[in-house]
């Protein structure tokens, strides 16, 4: 009978495996076995308490390949003692979102001791995944085996043994049957339906669901304008003061749906309970380096980096080679504009079907330029970020971001600057803004997914004729499982198609009233983006792990940045239009006080409309104000011991230093009162 990942009992010789963790080949079985000691051993010494074996046994390794890899699992009440440990939110059986805690674990909804489905997948993993980032060396100088791979009290040992090369990967395993059952109700079945967000938060966490449910809002909020669009495309082309209505409302659009999605984004957030997800202390990125010293917040030994070298290597390093790659990308524009005018004077000389079609060859170069020149740039931006040192991931996370964000819209945008505002030809605009937005639609379609799923495909197959090929009395369902997958790509995170999102969302808001058709294709391009990120997400990469997130984070700001910008913009082609110049004849500082007091006009409209539409909905704020109310009474009824320890440094060291204190001072009082008697 072959054995399935939903099959294995929980066992400690045979348990259901979560997490995957390939070592180097050369690995040294000291090491190993320092390793498994410390993940399978308990917590009050120095482990991590999971349950840990070799994907092979030693006939099976002599039989395939002798593959370094283990799996990682958990007992139950390791898991639930972990979901309290990092603060995850449940319902209860009063419908209110409340931290987990296992002394109370029967007041949750839909707990029961002989129930394992109380945590989702995702959920396990991600505790697994916070047990083994949380092993941290203690008498340890080096990882055994290793003389050169340092350690130093408090480091994390898993982030060292994959900065030092000794463990390749880690990463959770896909459950088959519960990835089977999200497809067909995901993407298998073409048809206009709402994604199955829970189920999908379910199996990858939060912060994938979040950027699915954002997509699938985006594209639904993209149909008015789509439908609006399409009218003044076919009946109104040249006529720019009728385009005044559908820029005005595209300007309370842009405003209305980020708005809307705040409030839809904390209803999901709350149910899920992230929204209430209390932030623990953020640990140190993997790659941050310095001088080993003592933190003053938790009183660890980690390194420690002086901010104003962080500082000099910001602003004398990255922010000149920022400049300069802004630089070459106007450099290349005007390439780009060369092309256009020698593709122009052979079209005008010669006047044939050809070299009509000629007319578009310069934009769709110049398209897939932009696409290379992004992605070149956002290598050379991580490494930057990097070399940066920051301490804190989500430091790291907001300067990458910006670095890209400021590059990305200088490389897309500015072509249709220049066209609109200095060539003011407004047809080449129309022709450049669908060449790039179609051109970049279709080469993001073919990398991301379906070029990746073609290779995987393929080597599907040659793993598949491997294992076949095997002549051993061994089941491999796991084992081809697992090596099919270790060989997946690592799925990278959000930031890239928040990114696609942002530019697909500048595309549509700051030209609009030249080109209303973009709303149309950006619908028909998420229609297929949608199923074709799922593809990816199921069939193609590694199953990432879990993310708690309460929002979509710094990318609502970018938006909403962005549609400040297109109020501007769609004011300024407005005033430069034909038909709005031919009523200032005379006077054209008339015009420009016009434009400008519209423009503030609508830009106050856009922060009204921001300010009165709430970021939470009532019942939602409602719940949050009586769960901080009962924190606030339950915080009263402590006694006054357990408020100051409360106060006092968050790290076991610091409280066992005042329990010692303590024990000190109660056994002078004792002392002095044994004086007392004996002089009695």
């Amino acid at each position: 009978m072959k054995v399935n990942l939903s099959s294995l009992d929980t066992c400690e010789s045979s348990f259901t495996p979560l997490v995957v963790l390939e070592l180097a080949q050369d690995v040294k079985e000291e090491t190993k076995e320092w390793l498994k000691n410390r993940i399978v051993s308990k917590k009050e010494d120095g482990g991590a308490q999971l349950l840990f074996r070799p994907l092979l046994n030693k006939y099976e390794k002599e039989t395939l390949e002798n593959q370094n890899l283990y799996l990682v699992g958990a007992s139950k009440i390791t898991l639930l003692l972990g979901a309290e440990a990092i603060g995850l939110v449940k319902e209860c059986n009063d419908n209110t979102m409340r931290a987990f805690t296992y002394g109370m674990r029967h007041n949750f909804k839909d707990f029961d001791d002989d129930n394992n489905d109380f945590l989702t997948m995702a959920e396990c993993q991600f505790i697994i995944k916070h047990e083994l980032e949380n092993l941290r060396a203690r008498e340890e100088k080096m990882i055994p085996g290793y003389p050169q791979a340092k350690l130093y009290p408090g480091k994390s040992l898993l982030r060292r043994l994959l900065t030092s090369g000794i463990v390749i990967q880690v990463f959770p395993l896909h459950d088959n049957e519960a990835l089977k059952k999200l497809e067909d109700s995901w993407y298998t079945r073409f048809s206009l339906k709402y994604q199955p967000l829970d189920r999908i938060r379910g199996y990858f966490g939060e912060t994938i669901a979040l950027y699915f449910g954002f997509l699938e809002y985006f594209t639904v909020a993209l149909i008015p304008m789509a439908v609006i669009g399409l009218p003044y495309y076919l009946f109104v082309w040249e006529d720019y003061d009728k385009y005044v209505i559908f820029a005005s409302f595209n300007l309370i659009w842009s405003t209305v749906i980020l708005e809307v999605w705040k409030r839809g984004c904390a209803s999901m957030t709350y149910r899920w309970g992230t929204l209430v997800m209390k932030r623990q202390f953020e640990e140190p990125r993997p790659g941050f380096h310095g001088v080993l010293g003592i933190n003053p917040v938790t009183g660890r030994e980690e390194p420690l980096y002086p901010s104003y070298k962080r500082q000099l290597r910001i602003y004398l390093v990255s922010l000149p080679f920022v400049c300069l790659c802004l630089y070459f990308s106007l450099y290349v524009m005007m390439i780009y504009f060369d092309m256009e005018a020698w593709a122009l004077s052979l079209h005008e000389s010669s006047g044939s079907e050809w070299t009509s079609i000629l007319l578009y060859v310069p934009s769709i170069i110049y398209a897939i330029v932009i696409e290379i020149m992004n992605r070149l740039y956002r290598y050379a931006a991580e490494f930057l970020t990097s070399w940066e040192n920051h301490r804190l991931e989500s430091a790291y996370q907001n300067h990458l971001i910006l670095k890209v964000l400021v590059f990305n819209f200088l490389n897309c945008f500015a072509s249709l600057f220049y066209i609109a505002f200095v060539l003011r030809d407004m047809k080449l605009l129309r022709q450049s803004l669908a060449t790039l937005l179609i051109t970049s639609q279709i080469l993001n379609q073919i990398m991301e997914s379906l070029l990746p799923y073609w290779l995987q495909k393929k080597h599907h197959v040659q793993v598949k004729r491997k294992v076949q090929a095997l002549k051993a009395d061994i089941d491999a369902t796991l084992y081809e499982q697992v090596v099919l997958e270790k060989e997946m790509g690592t799925y990278l995170g959000t930031f890239d198609d928040y990114l696609e999102l942002f530019l697909q969302f500048g595309y549509v808001s700051l030209f609009s009233c030249v080109y209303p058709l973009a709303a149309a294709f950006a619908v028909l391009n998420n229609f297929t983006e949608v199923n074709s990120d799922a593809l990816k997400m199921c069939r193609v990469l590694k199953r990432p792990f879990s993310e708690p997130s309460a929002n979509i984070g710094v990318w609502q700001l970018a938006f909403e940045t962005m549609s400040v910008i297109s109020v501007v913009t769609n004011c300024a082609l407005i005033g430069m239009s034909p038909q709005v110049n031919a009523l200032f004849p005379e006077s054209k500082l008339d015009l420009i006080l016009i434009v400008v007091a519209v423009e503030h006009a609508l830009l106050a409209l856009k922060f009204i409309l921001a300010f009165a539409i709430p970021d939470k909905p009532r019942h939602i704020q409602m719940k949050l104000a009586r769960l901080e109310f009962e924190s606030l009474e339950a915080l009263k009824r402590q006694p006054s011991e357990n408020i100051i320890e409360e106060k006092a440094p968050f790290t076991k060291e610091a409280k066992r230093e005042n329990q010692m204190k303590l024990m000190a001072q109660n056994l002078k009082e004792d002392s002095r009162e044994g004086n007392k008697e004996e002089e009695a």
